[in-house]
């Protein structure tokens, strides 16, 4: 920061606040979103609520790489718009300083997120995604030791039913409890006891249900009549049940490979056409997203400045719409491309020059035309509407 002249600090200041708060707003809106229906998941699948911040942490690199093009944009729009409606804009070109010169600090937050947005999308996420899959699958499965529904019957595999009436000391201590297994054989023991724990044994596959104070009545086929026991110390062996293990990293997620390994598969592998023309596609969508964010200074800067005597923000809500519109446009493309529909290059690359060409013809409008403003003609139409709109309402007189 020394080293900078003082208008680059005052720059990197005004560009610095809006940015980094539109980026966490986005990442906080998101979070909150999802967190609800994780929470209601979690619950439903009867798993420790302490994963919900596991799978939230997974997720953050997918919001993030989703937010920061959209926090850059606002973040340098908001400044230049905050510079223009103070004058500041007039008195820095006044002093020789052209749009040219103050797109420096801009462009050194672009190229820097640019990276970071490289590294989340061509690496972080790929992994991230697949460990937020992993957790879903280990939900299910019940593989995280889902938790005992105290006062509900448990089903624990297609052969055990459990039942408690209380849990205490983090369940280590269980309370009121009713257990029926069943065997291949046809045998089925049922047990009510007082109290018990779960124990380990040698066995990974094995573990001991210590009864303590209960009767246990057991029926095969080969008794006439059930057996039953009154005992004061009983350990009932359990089967758990056999989990199947999670698939492979990129198993048909074409989003969970990273960039080398999609140029892998859509360029040197002998793979499927299916699989070549979606690895393809996918390469190609993380590029020209990433390589979009060059151009958002120069389009945050067009649609920062109103024109003269005018404090319009529809800047603000056009640079959202072009962001938001061109992150559509390259999904739908990705789709077509990943179906064979369209060329993959054709599809993701001529979407981001022709939106490149717009940007720069505003941008140039703007810095190299006296009294240029490019969306000056939707300003004046918005300002036609909004005075009709104001005509149409009920005016209130004095009283």
């Amino acid at each position: 920061m020394r080293r900078l002249t003082l208008i680059d600090r005052y720059l990197v200041k005004t560009i610095a606040v809006p940015l980094i708060g539109t980026l966490l707003l986005a990442a906080m809106l998101l979070v909150l979103d999802k967190m609800l229906r994780l929470f209601d998941f979690v619950v439903t699948a009867g798993g420790p609520v302490s994963v919900v911040w596991r799978m939230l942490a997974n997720l953050l690199p997918e919001y993030f790489s989703l937010g920061i093009p959209i926090g850059l944009m606002l973040g340098i729009l908001l400044a230049f718009r905050k510079l223009a409606l103070s004058s500041e804009l007039d008195a820095l070109r006044g002093i020789g300083a052209g749009f040219g010169r103050l797109l420096r600090v801009p462009y050194a937050f672009a190229i820097g997120l640019l990276l970071l947005n490289l590294f989340i999308v061509g690496w972080l996420q790929p992994w991230t995604h697949y460990g937020y899959e992993r957790l879903r699958f280990d939900l299910r499965s019940g593989a995280l030791g889902a938790s005992m529904k105290v006062g509900e019957f448990n089903h624990l595999g297609r052969r055990m039913t459990l039942r408690i009436d209380r849990s205490e000391n983090r369940g280590t201590e269980l309370h009121g409890i009713f257990v029926q297994v069943d065997d291949k054989s046809g045998t089925q023991v049922a047990a009510t006891a007082d109290q018990g724990r779960f124990l380990s044994t040698d066995d990974p596959d094995v573990i001991l249900f210590r009864l303590e104070k209960g009767r246990l009545i057991q029926d095969s086929p080969k008794f006439r009549t059930p057996r039953t026991l009154s005992f004061d110390l009983y350990d009932l062996p359990i089967n758990l049940p056999r989990v199947d293990s999670f698939r492979q990293r990129g198993h048909e997620e074409l989003e969970e490979f990273t960039l080398p390994e999609l140029f892998r598969d859509g360029y040197l592998r002998n793979v499927p056409e299916a699989q070549r023309l979606g690895a393809q596609a996918n390469l190609h969508f993380r590029i020209v997203e990433v390589l979009m964010m060059l151009m958002l200074p120069l389009l945050a800067v067009a649609l920062a400045v109103p024109p003269k005597r005018s404090s319009s923000a529809l800047g603000i809500f056009i640079g959202i719409v072009i962001v938001v519109a061109y992150h559509k446009v390259n999904q739908y493309a990705e789709q077509a491309a990943a179906q064979g529909r369209m060329e993959p290059v054709l599809a993701l690359w001529i979407p981001l020059l022709a939106l490149s060409a717009m940007i720069y013809w505003m941008y140039h409008v703007l810095a190299h035309r006296p009294g240029g403003q490019p969306i000056g003609a939707l300003e004046r139409a918005f300002s036609q509407v909004g005075k009709a709109v104001r005509r149409l309402l009920p005016k209130v007189r004095p009283a």
